[in-house]
């Protein structure tokens, strides 16, 4: 009787905790203002929810921040995971050609 009724209880307690589960919040939609350690503002949104999120910049590119606390551009790597280049992010109109020209070949456009 004590081996029922224990497996009732836990039956019951995993029930319970179940249905405790946090549901998934989808992230916060607007523009955040990110400071880079040098002290350049980069505009970025942010995608996903608690389990999955990426940032990007607000023309798209995928972005990641790497050790040293700057956001670069991500890039993938051959094994295909996703990794900070050494491309320091910057807005849309602040970009030289040549880092335009990067991100067209090895950047991660994602979709708005």
């Amino acid at each position: 009787m004590k081996k029922v009724l224990l497996a009732a209880i836990i039956a019951m307690s995993g029930l319970v905790l179940n249905a405790q589960q946090p549901q998934k919040v989808p992230a916060y939609r607007g523009e955040i203002v990110r400071e880079q350690p040098d002290g350049y503002q980069l505009k970025t949104f942010l995608r996903g929810d608690e389990r999955s999120h990426y940032a990007m910049t607000l023309d798209g590119w995928q972005i990641k921040e790497n050790v040293k606390g700057y956001l670069c551009y991500a890039t993938q790597k051959r094994d295909g995971s996703i990794v900070a280049s050494r491309k320091v992010a910057h807005n849309e109109a602040d970009r030289k050609k040549c880092e335009s020209k990067w991100l067209e070949r090895k950047g991660i456009r994602k979709n708005q």
